[in-house]
């Protein structure tokens, strides 16, 4: 069966397309990347300046802008994870198939979504699990 699902990829996507689709993603993950240092180095600085004479609040401020700066930076090495598994897929000419019942997926829905790994139906049973 995987042979079959490798050949609707082609048909659905052209090498240009692909290409296109691998150069967003991999420049995706060079802006997250660049976020993900930002995020990184704010982290930092805000650990050496906490609580040398902070009231309440300015501490509560700072451990909230500490949190979120580790949300950010985690949310964002979450995305480039998924773009580096969708290069690969590209790579292994797997792009564009549903990883669950292996047909294929939407060409609006990756083109919306390019991370995408389930078609429309699939994400469906998968959310109301």
């Amino acid at each position: 069966m995987a042979a079959v699902t490798q050949t609707a990829t082609p048909s659905m996507w052209s090498n240009k397309e692909l290409a296109e689709v691998r150069d967003r993603l991999q420049q995706e993950i060079d802006e997250l990347e660049a976020d993900i240092l930002r995020h990184e180095s704010e982290i930092a600085s805000g650990e050496i300046t906490q609580g040398a004479g902070d009231d309440q609040a300015d501490a509560g401020a700072k451990t909230y802008e500490r949190e979120r700066e580790i949300a950010l930076t985690l949310n964002a090495r979450d995305l480039v994870a998924q773009n580096e598994r969708a290069i690969a897929r590209i790579d292994a000419g797997t792009y564009g198939v549903c990883e669950s019942c292996h047909k294929p997926i939407g060409k609006e829905r990756l083109q919306a979504f390019p991370r995408a790994t389930l078609c429309v139906a699939c994400k469906q049973k998968e959310e109301r699990r």
